[in-house]
């Protein structure tokens, strides 16, 4: 089937990228969408967009209606991209400054809604404006090929240009919960921006339900932040203020009888009903905990997902954004640990026994810092690789796959470390 004899079509019919994001950013039925083509029968059209640069390739939803919010969608924290996405956004950006999205006849996607129908009751865009009272409200968002672990997120614009928010969008299991603890997160630290060397964190704005998903509503990150190159060292005072809360250190407790060790027990049993798992992850699990029986450590809050392109610097302050993988109770450490991993894996590309080398490395090189001796300092890398391997479970079990990268690679490792 041919481009243009799609053209028309829904496109929430399609299974590529830009079906993934329409499904999930207009997911009420009674919402008609068409491009460059006509309205439904008894529908009015209530928004458009410009597919950039078409629906087969698109990478871009821009709103159309105001040149400025169209111009802002592309250039808006445009410091915080890779160089190439950087560029062309620029670009595009100027262009869209001059009306020129429009003159240059980008395919438009319109939106519609039955006559009968308020559009606040059909349209996630028009509920969140009404729900924090916002006057006319215009949404971007970025189209990526489908994959289950990600969320669609709209770069939330007034019709100045002028950035309102992110709105983040779980729309199956996994990514669902990924919301929820976000927002839980981002509730509770405003209460910690007082705190010595902990982070500013962008504040909740609301969190709500639409059409079977979870939604939440994030304020926008200052206009000058910068990020921080990834070459940057790792943030230590900033993670032990995240870990401690401004208190002071807390008495290290031994891995056997933690919290921590119960909820990898827990995920471990469920996993073990997974074909291609098995006992194999309630062997990792038994296999730390015999490995480090009377080894002590520190235990307190983790960002979940601390690295380079999630932290920036406003105004002498450190930024940290994307919190939902933040929890309690960890073993002090792991944002260090998770930092390394990261930059091992994402940046260089390395499989996952040179990622582990990088955490034991990093671990050594601050353990004084942190309070760890050298048997701590092998407690918090070995229980992160667990940790990391049940992350990558959990996400498969809600129906966001396996990660190639991680799986089996990672479990295999956990258990060649300490699971025998």
């Amino acid at each position: 089937m041919t481009e243009s004899s799609t053209a028309t079509a829904d496109p929430r019919t399609r299974t590529d990228g830009l079906g993934w994001v329409t499904r999930a950013v207009f997911a009420d039925a009674r919402v008609g969408l068409t491009v460059d083509g006509p309205l439904p029968a008894g529908h009015r059209t209530v928004a458009r967009y410009a597919v950039v640069p078409s629906p087969a390739r698109a990478r871009f939803l821009l709103p159309l209606g105001s040149t400025r919010a169209t111009a802002a969608s592309l250039l808006a924290y445009n410091a915080l991209r890779p160089t190439q996405v950087r560029a062309v956004r620029a670009v595009l950006g100027g262009v869209a400054r001059l009306g020129g999205i429009e003159l240059a006849r980008f395919p438009a996607l319109t939106v519609s809604v039955p006559d009968a129908v308020a559009v606040d009751q059909a349209l996630l865009v028009h509920r969140l404006a009404a729900l924090l009272g916002w006057g006319p409200v215009f949404a971007a968002c970025g189209v990526r090929p489908p994959d289950p672990n990600h969320k669609p997120t709209l770069q939330l614009f007034d019709a100045s240009g002028g950035p309102l928010g992110f709105a983040k969008i779980g729309w199956n299991d996994a990514t669902r919960a990924l919301v929820t603890a976000e927002a839980a997160a981002l509730r509770e630290l405003p209460a910690f921006t007082g705190v010595a060397d902990h982070p500013v964190a962008p504040r909740l704005l609301t969190e709500t339900g639409w059409a079977g998903q979870a939604v939440a509503v994030v304020e926008p990150l200052p206009p000058a932040v910068r990020g921080l190159p990834t070459t940057a060292e790792p943030q230590v005072a900033a993670v032990l203020a995240v870990a401690r809360r401004g208190r002071p250190p807390a008495q290290p407790r031994p891995l056997a009888g933690s919290s921590f060790l119960a909820g990898l027990t827990e995920a471990a049993q469920r996993a073990a009903t997974t074909p291609s798992v098995g006992e194999r992850a309630l062997a990792a699990v038994t296999g730390l905990e015999r490995r480090y029986d009377g080894v002590s450590v520190e235990f307190g809050h983790w960002h979940g997902d601390w690295v380079p392109w999630n932290l920036g610097r406003h105004a002498g302050r450190l930024v940290a954004w994307d919190w939902e993988h933040s929890a309690p109770d960890v073993p002090l450490g792991f944002d260090l640990a998770h930092d390394a991993f990261q930059r091992s894996v994402v940046l260089r590309g390395e499989p996952v026994g040179t990622a582990a080398a990088a955490v034991d490395g990093q671990l050594r090189r601050y353990g004084d810092a942190l309070g760890l001796d050298p048997a701590g300092q092998r407690l918090v890398a070995d229980a992160y690789l667990l940790e990391m391997w049940l992350r990558t479970w959990r996400l498969a079990d809600a129906g966001a796959g396996w990660n190639p990268v991680l799986h089996p690679a990672l479990l295999d490792l956990a258990i060649a470390r300490y699971g025998r």
